[in-house]
């Protein structure tokens, strides 16, 4: 790779499919998913669900979507929710769970580690006042991994005490699972492993995992029946959907190689302590680095040829499929020089 090309780990959203995904889904069988369902898109539906351990699945164009689905599902207006501080559905989707779904936020701080609320925060924070004028608690949405955090993992005696938590004190459970992956490749175990006793998670195919387009939201058989109306009222049917169905096939198929961008993501961050960079120790694929200014340091790397983006006050590299060991060599080398 030249000076002059950029290496983006802006993303691992950046990623284009390969020949094989791209094959697959130009030889997909398809349907009018609105009206008859599309053969492929059931096929990964049912795929989805029987990985993460659920009743039933539904494919949605966007982790965006899935979440305010399933929000808007959970909640009544004016209900509060809880999630973790910097969460996605709270910092990263425009306000749709509260202007949509009608939730009203409560951010929890991080007191068990890096984008991780505790049991014994949850049960504090919504086990409130019972008076008829208090904000009403119905629902923790947790988020694994926590994309501010730097790709944070909840691991599985955790996840179980925030459900037991959330149980206790009568809320439904919503995991934003857009990188759950991620977590179970980091943590050694399988998806199901970690969305043990939520109500609905969201999961997305076009993150590490590659797919060019589509998430996929997944509970119990009921959930996904009324998932779908909410799907067709955002404009989410899609008709012959199997064309992108048929990439997140695929997609499911290499959730292994994953652990290579967690090994590029330290090789990175080894990297960058060495030429003097403050950065978290990465459980996944992110590494963020506390600078001085975040923008004046993106500019600097853009000119390198290396592009990265801001996230809660550092600069934030990811890594992913299209991104060798090689290129993380190469990126070192140009901010190296650029230093």
């Amino acid at each position: 790779m030249t000076q002059t090309t950029p290496i983006d780990l802006r993303s691992d959203t950046v990623t284009r499919p390969d020949e094989r995904m791209t094959a697959a889904m130009a030889a997909a069988e398809v349907g009018d998913d609105v009206l008859d369902r599309d053969p492929t898109m059931r096929k990964l539906e049912r795929r989805v669900a029987e990985v993460l351990g659920t009743e039933d699945a539904l494919w949605v164009p966007s982790g965006t979507m899935g979440n305010l689905i399933a929000l808007s599902l959970h909640l009544r207006r004016g209900d509060r929710f809880l999630a973790p501080r910097g969460a996605h559905v709270l910092t990263h989707e425009l306000g749709s769970a509260a202007w949509l779904a009608g939730g009203m936020p409560e951010p929890l701080d991080w007191d068990a580690g890096p984008g991780r609320p505790s049991a014994g925060l949850v049960r504090s924070v919504s086990g409130g006042s019972a008076a008829y004028d208090s904000l009403r608690d119905s629902l923790l949405c947790l988020e694994n991994t926590h994309n501010e955090a730097g790709g944070a993992v909840i691991p599985p005696d955790e996840h179980a005490q925030l459900v037991a938590a959330a149980r206790d004190n009568g809320l439904a459970i919503h995991l934003d699972g857009a990188r759950l992956f991620n977590a179970a490749v980091a943590l050694g175990v399988q998806p199901a492993a970690l969305t043990v006793g939520v109500d609905t998670v969201q999961i997305c195919l076009s993150k590490g995992l590659g797919a060019p387009v589509g998430s996929a939201v997944a509970g119990t058989a009921e959930f996904v029946t009324e998932a779908r109306r909410m799907r067709k009222m955002l404009g989410g049917g899609v008709r012959q959907g199997g064309v992108l169905a048929a990439a997140g096939l695929v997609a499911l198929e290499e959730t292994e190689r994953l652990r290579t961008d967690h090994d590029n993501a330290a090789r990175l961050a080894a990297g960058l302590t060495e030429l003097g960079w403050h950065v978290n120790s990465p459980r996944t694929n992110m590494v963020l680095a506390t600078v001085p200014d975040v923008g004046h340091s993106l500019e600097r790397l853009r000119k390198a040829g290396v592009l990265a983006v801001p996230m809660a006050g550092r600069v934030r590299f990811v890594t992913h499929r299209d991104v060798d060991s090689g290129d993380v060599d190469e990126v070192l080398r140009r901010i190296g020089k650029a230093d």
